[in-house]
């Protein structure tokens, strides 16, 4: 999907995802030492500190959970105009555009899709340079015939969009299941520094 969205935004993209990740993990990982410390030295000062990076952490995915709902029309909106315009590059027939156009057709033979928004028609006259584009192999999904060629019927659009769309649940239930843990811990730790604050 790289090809698609272009490789350069994507590669910046995923060294700014290593860095966050790298980041999280480091925060989770002191605020576990707080956490584990504070409960076996019994450490009021240790378990406070756990309890508010808990508590700023969970602040802080619900507030990205909020934001991830308010604009997830706009992002919608950015595939919609990135896929429009890079439909452009499939019937283009300079040489910078040949490795887009090789991208895509190793994604339509990988997804069984053809084209990005228009179906074969994307490709222009640039559909009869390539023999087995789109051809549609697999009867179980649905064809349809163009200039003479059984070709897939579904365009590569509505498969990327399923996909994000997939994958938008996917992440929603593993933050749910976060958010759970967290509040766990957020009562633990506070039923924990009370006791100790009783003895």
């Amino acid at each position: 999907m790289a090809g698609i969205f272009g490789s350069e935004d994507v590669g910046s993209s995923s060294y700014v995802a290593v860095d966050i990740l790298i980041a999280v993990g480091a925060i989770i990982m002191i605020l576990g030492f707080l956490g584990c410390c504070g409960a076996i030295k019994e450490s009021r000062c240790m378990l406070l500190l756990f309890f508010i990076g808990l508590l700023l952490i969970l602040l802080l995915q619900v507030a990205t959970g909020i934001l991830g709902a308010v604009f997830k029309s706009k992002s919608d909106r950015i595939v919609n105009e990135t896929l429009y315009e890079n439909t452009k590059l499939l019937s283009a027939t300079g040489e910078s555009e040949k490795q887009f156009q090789e991208a895509i057709i190793v994604f339509q033979e990988e997804f069984k899709c053809c084209g990005l928004v228009n179906g074969a028609a994307d490709w222009g006259n640039n559909f009869q340079h390539y023999p087995e584009l789109c051809a549609c192999l697999d009867k179980q999904r649905p064809c349809q015939s163009y200039n003479g060629k059984q070709v897939y019927k579904e365009t590569c659009i509505s498969f990327i969009k399923d996909f994000l769309a997939k994958n938008l649940i996917i992440v929603i239930g593993i933050s749910f299941g976060l958010a759970v843990i967290e509040i766990l811990g957020l009562v633990f730790s506070m039923v924990l520094y009370c006791q100790i604050g009783n003895k």
